[in-house]
């Protein structure tokens, strides 16, 4: 039988049950009835438990998933309460998901797409350098880096000269590991860190920046193959299957509306508005709603407008990260955990140490892929490094939890800050061969320099636009 993951009632239930409480429900009754009939805990890791569930068990989860998305009473006063996103100080459209915003008209920098080709250069190298090691705890990343000379995190992982007995107790991601590790990468293999940005690449090529949640629906029918997606991103395709529309698609019955996916699609929506941090904000919010609400939502509103400081070539890593929280609710959950991560990592010399102080406040009780601790160690890494480039995707990487988009996002704002491919090291862009693989329209073997003067004009065409 298939245990699909990420979409089973059984499985999604205890996510649910975590989620609604970070976000100030009480849930006990409902939790107290899932265990007592027999009911389990969501799986640490994977996204499907291995054996399927009693009929009765399938029918109480889908049950208790229902009324769990129902709108919750006022919970005024609660410390985990967030304030959804907000309207822009500016006023431009406001975050209505449905909202054409206004285009961008500010004139790219004349050195744009040297920024931009280091910036996919620097996401697919951060991309890669995580993925053997995804899903692993942070004790083992830390064993099978320290048993091969690579610690601290300087350079690709490897199995040479690896301890059989360590690498059975900390096998390597099993769908990353024949193209990731050292000895074994040619070129960029396809990972869906990278398939998103291609996918917002063709949504900009269609319907521009005044695009809507509907037309990135449609898209991901048209173009994204419903197995390359995951967590809140396939509960999504799911409720679009089942004729469910935008933006109730990020609510119904999806309990990883607050995880990652939507922060690591927004790197495009940065890229094409260098020196509109609020406009990248109000796009990447427009395609978050699709998946995401409250914090998943802030996330790549974040982002988004982090990058498109970045990619204006005048301001530092510190900066940029202070602009993409100016976008974001100040006392939402998300931008206290970045003030906190970034103030944490001012003031601690061993990286280490931030990264110990990050897990004892988050891994008890925040999935690997949530986008809370996520994001607040991406931006204590980028901080750390003073935006240097191995410095921030090492970093990012060390730290666990999900290691990949990690690795990425720092990639793409540090690659953006280096200013032009020929200042990233060699060892980092030379095994990507100038090739990404994927299943994104076209797009398969496609070249980093190519995809930069795609994303140059598309920023081109949008600013000059009556």
């Amino acid at each position: 039988m298939i245990r699909l993951t990420w979409v089973q009632p059984e499985d999604l239930i205890g996510h649910e049950l975590n989620q609604s409480e970070q976000e100030g429900r009480d849930v006990s009754t409902a939790r107290s009835r899932w265990l007592s009939a027999g009911g389990h805990l969501p799986p640490p890791t994977a996204g499907a438990s291995p054996t399927p569930t009693a009929p009765h068990l399938r029918t109480l989860a889908e049950q208790l998933l229902t009324e769990l998305s129902q709108p919750s009473p006022s919970r005024a006063g609660v410390p985990h309460d967030d304030p959804p996103p907000q309207p822009l100080p500016s006023g431009k459209g406001g975050h209505n998901p449905h909202c054409r915003a206004p285009v961008n008209k500010a004139p790219a920098p004349p050195d744009l797409q040297n920024r931009l080709h280091s910036a996919w250069l620097g996401r697919a190298a951060g991309c890669l350098l995580g993925k053997p090691v995804e899903k692993l705890p942070l004790t083992g990343i830390r064993s099978l880096a320290k048993a091969t000379g690579n610690w601290p995190l300087h350079t690709w992982f490897t199995e040479r000269g690896l301890p059989p007995a360590l690498k059975a107790t900390y096998p390597w991601n099993r769908r990353s590991a024949t193209t990731s590790l050292a000895e074994n990468i040619d070129g960029m293999p396809e990972d869906d860190d990278l398939n998103y940005p291609l996918l917002n690449l063709v949504l900009l090529q269609r319907h521009g920046k005044t695009f809507t949640t509907t037309d990135v629906a449609r898209l991901w029918l048209d173009e994204l193959p419903a197995g390359r997606t995951f967590t809140a991103e396939r509960i999504a395709y799911r409720n679009l299957l089942h004729g469910i529309e935008p933006p109730h698609t990020a609510t119904h019955h999806n309990p990883f509306r607050e995880w990652i996916g939507a922060l690591i699609r927004a790197d495009v929506h940065g890229w094409t508005n260098p020196g509109a941090p609020e406009a990248a904000a109000e796009q990447a919010h427009r395609d978050a709603a699709l998946t995401h609400t409250a914090n998943g939502v802030h996330g790549a509103m974040f982002t988004a407008a982090t990058i498109a400081q970045a990619a204006t070539g005048h301001a530092d890593v510190h900066h940029c990260l202070r602009t993409g929280l100016a976008t974001v609710p100040e006392d939402s959950r998300l931008a206290r955990a970045i003030r906190d991560a970034i103030q944490l990592a001012r003031t601690t010399r061993d990286f280490d140490d931030v990264v110990d102080t990050l897990h004892a406040t988050y891994a008890a009780t925040h999935h690997w892929v949530h986008v809370i601790p996520n994001a607040a160690l991406t931006a204590a890494a980028l901080t750390h490094a003073d935006g240097d480039f191995t410095g921030s995707i090492t970093r990012a990487v060390s730290g666990g939890w999900d290691t990949d988009s990690n690795g990425a996002t720092a990639g793409s704002i540090a690659g953006l800050l280096a200013g032009h491919p020929d200042a990233l090291p060699d060892r980092w862009t030379a095994p990507l061969k100038n090739r990404l693989a994927t299943s994104i329209g076209d797009f398969n073997g496609i070249g980093f320099d190519t995809l930069a003067d795609i994303t140059t004009e598309l920023t081109a065409r949008e600013a000059h636009r009556p």
